[in-house]
């Protein structure tokens, strides 16, 4: 089938970066250089940063992480210029938007993208196990096989269900700006996806669907953020296309991942910032370390944030994951 052709970024509207971190626990290294990195594109580029917090994974935010997250970050050196539309101090929480994610959602069910699903994760990963012929990859976890897709059910008569977003039969490409041209056909390798569900008695839309919606109304033009996103691109896209909105400019950048090759976690020592800020390391150690990581300077020494600006050059930054050895880069501290 004909590329799902997706269009470029506009090119001539003012710079706008944000900082979105999720108040699900604190900050750690590889969340600094990704924000570290969005910061320094959008400074070098004369261009605006704006805060906000993912608070929507409300089963697992920590309300004290927010008032955390904003202390690391002034801590790093990163400041923002506005940190919701009417440019109050307090910045936005995603969560304070629902009325509007329901109102494009409403859009999108009305539109037909939208299909009701009963199936649970443990449907899912049933179906995904079973034999079946393919030669497209999955692009990550189970691929939901869209057991749902062509039921015609409908929720006021399901006690739970979920709204899922209906792929095209297509290949889909985009361009990202470190990993240049990414392709895929969604609908094969990653499956419909649930756009919101019915939970105690709510509807509630899903991250994808927010993230979208609050990257066009808060006028979002870069999206710098860890590769292990590359595949919601997709998803978001999709949305943005429908909806017939500007898509952002995407930059997906490595991780900081531990020797075992795995993400960040407590198996690996305490790479917290606010472990380091009160074990009396100063932030431009820690600014120092991950800019180095990344290639941003030769030699790993302290450094601010603002002295990096006009160092970024996305041409020269790695694609491969940086791994932290906790003892070797600071021996004895854990």
């Amino acid at each position: 089938m004909t590329d799902s052709f997706v269009a470029p970024p506009q090119t001539d509207r003012p710079v706008r970066a944000r900082l979105a971190p999720s108040p699900t626990g604190a900050l750690h290294l590889g969340n600094a250089r990704s924000f570290l990195l969005a910061w320094l594109s959008a400074r070098q580029q004369g261009g605006e940063v704006y805060l906000r917090i993912e608070d929507i994974d409300s089963p697992r935010v920590k309300p004290e992480s927010v008032r955390q997250t904003i202390e690391d970050l002034r801590w790093l050196g990163l400041d923002w210029d506005q940190s919701d539309l009417q440019r109050d101090e307090e910045p936005t929480l995603q969560s304070g938007r629902m009325p509007r994610f329901l109102e494009v959602l409403e859009e999108l069910i009305q539109a037909g993208r939208l299909y009701v699903c009963r199936c649970s994760r443990k449907d899912v990963a049933e179906a995904a196990s079973a034999p079946h012929d393919t030669a497209l990859p999955a692009l990550e976890g189970d691929v939901y096989p869209g057991t749902c897709r062509d039921a015609c059910l409908k929720p006021e008569l399901l006690e739970k269900y979920a709204w899922r977003w209906k792929f095209a039969d297509a290949k889909m490409h985009w361009t990202d700006r470190l990993r240049g041209l990414q392709q895929a056909n969604p609908a094969r390798q990653l499956g419909d996806y649930v756009i919101a569900k019915f939970q105690n008695g709510v509807l509630v839309p899903a991250y994808q669907l927010a993230v979208v919606v609050d990257d066009y109304d808060q006028g979002i033009t870069e999206v710098v953020r860890g590769d292990d996103l590359i595949s919601s691109t997709y998803r978001q896209l999709a949305i943005l296309k429908h909806l017939n909105w500007a898509p952002p400019n995407y930059i997906h950048v490595p991780l900081v991942i531990g020797p075992d090759s795995r993400r960040l976690a407590k198996r690996h020592g305490d790479t917290r910032l606010a472990f380091f800020r009160e074990a009396g390391i100063r932030a431009e150690s820690i600014v120092g370390y991950l800019a180095h990581s990344i290639g941003l300077i030769d030699q790993r020494a302290d450094v601010t944030a603002q002295e990096l600006v006009g160092e970024l050059d996305w041409e020269k930054v790695s694609t491969e994951p940086t791994v932290f050895e906790f003892e070797r880069e600071y021996p004895g501290l854990n």
